[in-house]
């Protein structure tokens, strides 16, 4: 069996102009990951990445990290879906930038809303694939991650959106499930697959081990 780890990005600029754009935080996140695993040995034979800013700025601090340069591929199938535009769909109304508790909880109320329309195929937000569209490019992703072959390590850094999709296909699990996945996804996580040449298996979801100190507990975020 090979091993994938599929990594969301560390904290980015959630409520700014420019969500995709790590902050400080979050590259500490990711270099604390790096340093976790150099202290562990982990290598890895493969590296893709979504196409966005804050996934470039993910790896760039894994790597300070580990110590060990990593020559990524990028992939647009491992990009997130445009939140906004989802929630827009649905709710075309101007909204206030989520930087209050209540207006937070509006978003992601809304958001859920948005989520589940787009995927049953009742709204089609703009400037975004259909559903099926933005599914079947992790699922190409995840058949990269199979050809790198046996025994080899992997790691993808990506959005809460593809890794949730890439846990529920290979659980086979409904569209509600996809949505509170997608939601509970913290910066930096890790998520472990093994992988064979025929398919995947979920092995761990959304653990920060690297997080898990009286020192750096406080690095714990979710947007």
């Amino acid at each position: 069996m090979g091993t994938l780890y599929l990594v969301r990005h560390g904290q980015a600029s959630f409520g700014a102009a420019d969500y995709d754009q790590l902050s400080p935080r979050g590259h500490e996140q990711c270099r604390l990951l790096g340093a976790y695993w150099r202290e562990r040995g982990q290598r890895f034979d493969a590296v893709f990445t979504g196409t966005l800013k804050r996934h470039a700025q993910s790896l760039a601090g894994i790597v300070e990290g580990l110590g060990e340069a990593l020559a990524p591929v990028a992939l647009p199938g491992l990009n997130e879906y445009d939140s906004e535009a989802v929630v827009r769909a649905i709710h075309p109304e101007p909204l206030a930038p989520p930087r209050d508790p209540e207006a937070v909880k509006q978003h992601f109320r809304l958001l859920r809303q948005g989520l589940l329309a787009w995927m049953a195929g009742e709204t089609a937000p703009a400037g975004m694939p259909s559903h099926a569209e933005f599914s079947a490019g992790v699922a190409q992703a995840l058949d990269r991650v199979r050809e790198v072959g046996m025994g080899r390590q992997v790691l993808i850094v990506s959005s809460g959106g593809p890794i949730a999709t890439a846990v529920a296909q290979v659980l086979c699990a409904p569209a509600e499930t996809f949505v509170e996945l997608n939601l509970r996804i913290r910066n930096s996580a890790v998520t472990e697959f093994a992988f064979n040449p025929k398919r995947h298996h979920l092995v761990t979801f959304n653990t920060l081990p690297h997080l898990d100190t009286a020192e750096t507990r406080g690095y714990i975020t979710h947007a």
